[in-house]
């Protein structure tokens, strides 16, 4: 079209052939398909077929540059489909912009208006003067594209046709100028886009194409952004897009894959191939601050960690719902798909976690343990571990300053994220009545608590397990919706999490003490009143025997306590804290089949509804 400014003519403008620069973005979207094509081939085929069949150091370095070359390909995919949407926008942009010149010009030829190669508008003679009874003589109105700005006179044409040029004349300017504007916007942003040559995509690469993308985003607001249902259920979140065509879906998911890999509603295959897309991004974006920043450095370290996950392939096969790097992180991680499986559970784990490299190790595993133990079962299962919420990450002065630091503003927080995210899993799930199973680990039990204590319950869920929960916010099972029977509670006698004191007796018994603040910041719960570092933590362990005859724990009844009235089951009771130098490794065993196979069992028969097999235990009394 032109640079902009004054060089472009209504002429040039109302010849633009939006659907030509349409036909180059379809262009630009085969090639991104190939690209994407050749992508899946070398990492669901050649690559899981190499890694599966051969060993040996010639297999590594081979499988090393089918990695590369598969990156490579991830980076055509995502600069190409960039380059289409972009150029989809601008048609789309200068299309609304040529048809008001349309608009004006016809009006112009209607009133048989001459319109100037300048864009000026010249009217004949009409009307009559009063004086002399002939017709007032005619002008030329010269446009303003924004008439504010015009140069004001004292003098205005009596003839009626004046006012009528003046306005087709500002109307003509303004589509000009919006257009030379659109122009120059598309430009700066097209000649970004842009490969070095001989292709070889490195961290710094990425970094740029995170740059790009953000770029077409901006661009692309009106002819993507706006679209997207953010504020929909679900379900009708899961019919818009099964409504779009596929080429759409295709430059969402190019173009937004942050966001169309984090909608509840989205088939889980679908968040996937965009969450990993977004995955490259986050990663490239990061690495630009990871050099002066520990919080990029760390989430950085936490990304790589699951994206190596996920190149390695394997069974059972990984699924990423979730990714962002906004809070500590978020990072969701489906082991089977949840959509075609019959069961499903999500975990939510606990205080202190946040998207580094102990969650992409430790977190992953405990959802693994779950679906392999499940599968024995049932091999139609998922397991999910969800961190789609900020767990609270305590300091020594948040718990040394205040025990009452140990909030639910966290998991009140969480609450609506995890229920939307169940939703979603019950709208996309291919079966009738799938089984969905809620997990959550220590301060992820308050989590999950509080969202079956919201209106409705979690949406589509049969089941809820606790484990190692210093309380629910509920003073009965009966109140998390899936009534009694269906909830379900794992609580290690050695667990000192489990028998946290209410917080008046924490206050009065010094749980504050600096000992358990270190020990408090890498454990769920509010353990940091409760489990100290050295001497802290046997005071905490004992001082179960000053618990109210209640059973009133941190965050409301004692879910292990028969007051709760949930079904118990059977675990380990863990090496003792401290004496037996076992620390609190109670507490993070209950998923470990090769640390408390009991326990592991029991969870995996509970996610796939096996419940006559779980081994049960006695509740709590007094």
């Amino acid at each position: 079209m032109g640079g902009g400014g004054g060089g472009l003519t209504w002429a040039q403008l109302r010849d633009v052939r939006c659907a030509e620069l349409e036909g180059a973005a379809d262009g630009w979207g085969k090639a991104s398909n190939r690209a994407d094509a050749a992508r899946d081939r070398i990492d669901k085929q050649l690559l899981a077929g190499l890694t599966a069949s051969q060993e040996g150091e010639a297999a590594r370095a081979a499988a090393g540059r089918l990695r590369a070359l598969g990156r490579n390909f991830q980076y055509i995919y995502t600069e190409c489909g960039l380059v289409r949407t972009a150029l989809n926008s601008l048609a789309q942009e200068l299309r609304g912009t040529q048809r008001r010149l349309w608009d004006a010009l016809e009006e112009a030829a209607a009133l048989k208006f001459t319109v100037g190669t300048d864009g000026s508008v010249s009217y004949p003679e009409a009307g009559e003067n009063p004086v002399t009874e002939k017709k007032l003589r005619g002008g030329t109105a010269s446009g303003h594209a924004y008439p504010l700005t015009a140069p004001s006179s004292e003098f205005t044409s009596p003839n009626p046709l004046a006012p009528k040029a003046q306005d087709i004349a500002d109307r003509i300017a303004r589509a000009l100028s919006d257009a030379a504007e659109t122009d120059a916007r598309y430009t700066r942003t097209l000649r970004k886009l842009i490969a070095q040559d001989g292709l070889k995509v490195t961290d710094a690469m990425w970094t740029d194409v995170n740059a790009d993308a953000t770029a077409v985003r901006a661009l692309a607001t009106d002819y993507l952004d706006a679209a997207i249902p953010h504020d929909a259920t679900p379900a009708k979140r899961l019919a818009w897009w099964q409504g779009l065509t596929e080429e759409r879906r295709e430059e969402y998911l190019a173009v937004h894959p942050d966001t169309i890999g984090n909608l509840d509603g989205i088939p889980a295959a679908v968040r996937d191939a965009a969450n990993r897309d977004n995955l490259a991004l986050l990663m490239g974006k990061l690495e630009g601050a990871a050099a002066e920043d520990d919080r990029s450095r760390t989430m950085l370290a936490g990304l790589r960690s699951i994206d190596g996950q996920l190149r390695a392939g394997g069974h059972p096969p990984m699924f990423l719902l979730g990714i962002g790097d906004e809070g500590n992180g978020r990072a969701i991680v489906s082991y089977g798909n949840p959509d075609t499986a019959r069961n499903v559970s999500a975990y939510v784990p606990g205080l202190g976690t946040g998207l580094d490299e102990t969650f992409a190790e430790d977190d992953l595993k405990r959802a693994r343990d779950t679906l392999v133990g499940a599968a024995e079962y049932d091999s139609s299962t998922a397991s999910i571990v969800w961190l789609g919420y900020d767990a609270p990450q305590l300091s020594v002065d948040d718990i040394t300053g205040n025990t009452d630091v140990m909030f639910t503003d966290h998991a009140e927080a969480g609450a609506p994220a995890y229920g939307d995210f169940m939703s979603g899993i019950a709208a996309t799930n291919h079966h009738e009545n799938p089984h969905l199973t809620a997990v959550g680990h220590s301060y992820g039990s308050l989590t999950v608590g509080q969202a079956a204590q919201r209106d409705g319950g979690i949406p589509g869920v049969d089941d809820i397990v606790l484990v190692g929960s210093p309380g629910t916010g509920a003073d009965s099972a009966a109140d998390l919706g899936v009534g009694r029977d269906h909830v379900f509670v794992g609580a290690a006698e050695n667990d000192p999490v489990t028998r946290a004191p209410a917080k008046g007796e924490a206050q009065g018994m010094g749980m504050g003490a600096l000992g358990g603040a270190s020990a408090g910041a890498v454990l769920g719960g509010p353990v940091g009143a409760v489990v100290g570092g050295a001497g802290g933590a046997a005071v905490a362990y004992f001082a179960q025997d000053a618990q109210t005859a209640e059973s009133e724990i941190w965050f409301g009844t004692d879910p292990a306590h028969e007051d709760f009235g949930a079904r118990r089951f059977r675990v380990d009771e863990g090496p003792r804290p401290i004496m037996e130098m076992g620390g609190v490794k109670a507490h993070s065993n209950y998923f470990n089949p090769g640390k408390d196979v009991t326990s592991a069992d029991n969870i995996a028969r509970i996610v796939v509804g096996d419940y006559r097999d779980v081994q049960m235990d006695e509740r709590r009394r007094g």
